[in-house]
Parts: structure tokens; sequence; C-alpha cells
């Protein structure tokens, strides 16, 4: 089943009051060096400092009153945990979230500092999914997938939902969406909001080089799960596979993804920061890495272009912003 743009409405519908309506901004400078106009959707401004938490509320929202007294998990490097404690929390329903235990410090921070259980597993020697749904059978609790879930794809799609009718609201028509990728539920349901309000409108995704498996499963017309050798500075973004409910969607309404290397993406960082006066996460931050790197052609076209996420460690923006990275 996939997910309309009738379920993007009703989750914005949930939304309202609850999530912020994130601008839509305008850099001059940005423009000038572009040769294009971007207008810029700063998800970092939404509440926990990332989209995740649009997806999230519109997931537990609709859990009945038995599910809530239950509890849910979920499993994430960060965003996605700190969108499901957050609305946990706002719904009175207790949350068990499992993190790898090198996740960002600020982000396992910020998780218990909604309210939620934390418990940490080693990625390269325990299953998250597997921890997961052994604890969610023992308690009865409900399992809050990152990307591959409806309610949680509708959830992100109010991020296309409202850049489009802001961009309207402007008197702009977006020639091209760039859009960060790493299971694919904000693209997904971005893309499906976006193409519905504005057919005309191209859609691309960006990835880091070494987690393309987008990309190659757009190339390959099917799935494809890679085994990356190495950590990305990406830390949101290092998903091996697309999602199999996202994977359709992005296929039949994302025109190409691109990869950027880390080293693209701290430069981007320096130029949100410096420019923009945004801190943007690395994950956050690959859809500008791709424009500054020149890997789409938008000269004299109109941008829009989502910055997903702000929780980024202390010392690593430190690091980035002195060139150290």
């Amino acid at each position: 089943m996939s997910v309309s743009f009738v379920e993007i409405g009703a989750a914005a519908a949930r939304l309202e009051g609850q999530a912020a309506h994130t601008p839509l901004i305008h850099s001059p400078a940005l423009d000038e060096r572009l040769g294009a106009k971007v207008l810029i959707k700063p998800e970092t401004m939404q509440r926990v400092g990332a989209f995740k938490f649009r997806g999230a509320y519109n997931r537990l929202v609709q859990l009945t009153a038995e599910e809530r007294s239950r509890g849910v998990v979920a499993f994430s490097s960060g965003n996605h945990a700190q969108g499901v404690a957050l609305a946990a929390r706002l719904l009175g329903i207790r949350a068990l979230i499992f993190m790898p235990s090198d996740a960002p410090k600020v982000k396992a921070e910020a998780t218990r500092g909604y309210g939620a259980e934390v418990r940490f597993y080693d990625r390269l020697t325990e299953s998250r999914e597997a921890i997961a749904a052994e604890v969610a059978a023992e308690r009865g609790s409900t399992i809050v997938p990152a990307f591959d879930d409806e309610h949680v794809i509708a959830g992100q799609g109010t991020v296309g939902l409202e850049l489009v009718r802001q961009a309207e609201a402007m008197r702009e028509a977006l020639d091209l969406v760039v859009c960060p990728v790493g299971g694919g539920g904000l693209i997904a349901g971005c893309s499906v909001a976006i193409k519905t309000l504005s057919p005309q409108t191209q859609i691309f995704g960006v990835e880091p080089e070494a987690y393309d498996d987008t990309r190659r499963s757009m190339a390959a017309g099917e799935r494809v799960t890679i085994k990356p050798q190495v950590r990305s500075l990406c830390d949101a973004l290092e998903s091996p596979a697309p999602g199999e409910l996202t994977f359709p969607i992005i296929s039949r309404c994302v025109s190409g993804v691109v990869p950027v290397s880390d080293a693209e993406v701290a430069e981007a960082m320096r130029v949100a920061f410096s420019v923009l006066k945004l801190v943007v996460e690395p994950g956050g931050c690959v859809g500008l890495a791709a424009l500054l790197a020149g890997k789409l052609d938008v000269a004299g076209k109109t941008v829009g272009l989502i910055l997903s996420g702000g929780n980024v460690d202390p010392e690593l923006f430190a690091r980035v912003v002195r060139g150290e990275i």
C-alpha cells in the first residue's frame, strides 16, 4: 500500500499545534553563489531539531488507548529517537529507545531529556531490529520504525506540503526540490506531496557516497542492500538499503539521487553557518553540499532545499567550522 496525499493532509491536521510550521527562508548571498534562487526549509527549527518529530507524532497519536498503555519501542542513532521520545511524552506513553553505543552524545542526552528510557547496543555485533523485537514482544509494545511505516512517511510528507504552499505564497514555482536520503521516509513523503501540488517539480535525493544504496537501487530497478566498509560523517543517513515502503514511492516520484563526500558535507556545514547563520548537522546538510559541489544543474532555476536537522555534536561542529574535517 502506498502513502496518499490525503493521508499527508490528515497528518498535517494531526500535527497542527504540535509541530512547528518551519519557515521558508531565502538567502541572496547563496543565490549569487549558485546562480539560482534557493528557498530553504530549515527543519533544524522543528521540535527536537529535526523533521523526525512529524512522523513520530503522527504514528503515536493514532495508537489506541490499549496500545498506548503498553508503550512503544524504537531504534535510532538520534533524531528519530528524539522524535519518538518527545511525541511519547506529549501523549503520556512510555518509550524505550535503542541507540548505538557510538551515537552522538548530544542526541542520546536529548532523548533521555524528553523522558525516554535509552538502552545502548553495539552496531557491529548486535541486531537492533532483533533486540527491539524481543523487548517489544515481552512488553506487548508497538515498534515505531524510523521510516518504513505509512503513518511515519505521511508525517514526514508534511515538510513537502508546507514547502510547496509556502513557495506558492511567495509566488514562486519550484523547478526542483533537493532532499536528504537515508531510509527514504522524508523524501518519499515529501515527493508524494510535492508531485501532487506541483507535478512539474523535479525531486532529487542526496546521500553519503559510502551509503549510496538508494542511488544503486534506482539504477538496478530494485532494492539493493550495501555493506559499507567505512562510517560516514552523516550518522543520520547510514542506511544500508531503502525501505520496502519508501523505495516504490521514490522510484515513482524522484528524478535521481546524487552522492556527496564527507569533505563536501563539511564545507556545506561551514557555508550554512557562515552564510545562512544556521547550525546544520552533517546528514541535514547533504542537499546544500550537492548544490555547492555542482552535482545538480540549478543555474537560473528556483530550488527548494530541505535542511533536515541540526542535532550535531558540539565538538564535531567546532572541528568542522575550524576546517579540521
